[in-house]
């Protein structure tokens, strides 16, 4: 339990110290989900990816092994992806952005922030790496969300299903399980939609079922209509960026084509970054999406669904 007498400058950096650690934490989950014979528990203890040696407890110390270390393993002296130190700092700078914005006193919903948020960056990074999103966060979000809907019913305080359930009442339990496992069928129902529409238009698939089910653990912990309001967001958010990506592998391309002194159409490179900058985890957005409605749905939601 967290002292509720905590001001937020104190709140936000003890969960700092928290998050720099289970940033690392992360990073294991983050190299070994993906690969198979490898668990997060199993080995128990952290190696290194080029020559397999089991890492003493003196390279494991969050940032600041990797920095004293110059960013190469201690025995066979390969390099460290910076990747590592960058998920720690950035774990680290999440939590302490919690415990900043969320009151003390409301310590179970910072918990339940926090759980989400890790998890979200779990998925997030084994996306960017493999374009896959594991298992054990979205149909392990799709089981933990009723649950702590139930022990956490504030979840889905703003939540219309739930209202509705509570006849206009605060939701208590009953209320946010139902409105968990609405948010579950909307959020991964809409993008299965989604993807069965586009692979008859198309004629390829047109999203992958681990952003489905990404979607669905995300509507257990919002509501329907957060996973809606974060598809949206999502979706907007991963045009403009894949737009831009397109527009910089066309200059790239021409420039290296002008370099060559080959000859080929704006056309053509257009077309060739068009079909490159294609190949975009949309994973990493959900979450952003996912993150915004966690934190400021109840803002939102009485904007478009007034009490």
């Amino acid at each position: 339990m967290i002292d509720t007498d905590l001001s937020p400058l104190a709140l936000a950096g003890i969960s700092g110290l928290f998050g720099v650690c289970v940033g690392s934490f992360l990073n294991v989950a983050i190299y070994r989900l993906p690969k198979e014979g490898l668990r997060v528990w199993k080995p128990a203890r952290s190696f290194c990816p080029g020559c397999q040696r089991q890492l003493e407890w003196s390279e494991n110390i969050p940032v600041l092994s990797w920095a004293v270390q110059g960013g190469r393993c201690r025995g066979c002296k390969g390099r460290i992806s910076v990747r590592y130190p960058l998920v720690e700092l950035l774990t680290a700078a999440c939590w302490a952005w919690m415990g900043w914005i969320t009151p003390a006193e409301q310590w179970p919903m910072l918990l339940v922030r926090l759980m989400v948020l890790s998890a979200l960056l779990v998925a997030t990074f084994v996306d960017f790496d493999c374009f896959e999103i594991p298992d054990e966060v979205s149909i392990g979000g799709m089981v933990v969300a009723p649950l702590v809907s139930f022990l956490v019913p504030e979840l889905h305080a703003a939540s219309p299903i739930a209202r509705w359930v509570a006849d206009g009442a605060e939701p208590g339990r009953g209320a946010a399980v139902v409105a968990s496992l609405c948010g579950i069928a909307v959020g991964g129902g809409v993008l299965l939609a989604v993807g069965w529409i586009g692979e008859k238009l198309l004629g390829k698939e047109a999203m992958g079922l681990g952003d489905v089910k990404l979607l669905g653990a995300a509507g257990g912990f919002v509501g329907g209509g957060g996973a809606l309001f974060a598809l949206v967001l999502a979706s907007m958010v991963g045009a403009v960026i894949g737009v831009g990506n397109i527009l910089r592998l066309h200059c790239e391309l021409r420039s290296r084509v002008r370099r060559r002194g080959a000859r080929t159409t704006s056309a053509q490179s257009f077309a060739i970054a068009r079909a490159c900058g294609q190949m975009l985890p949309f994973g990493p957005y959900l979450a952003l999406g996912t993150v915004v409605v966690l934190l400021y749905w109840e803002a939102v939601s009485t904007r478009f669904w007034p009490a």
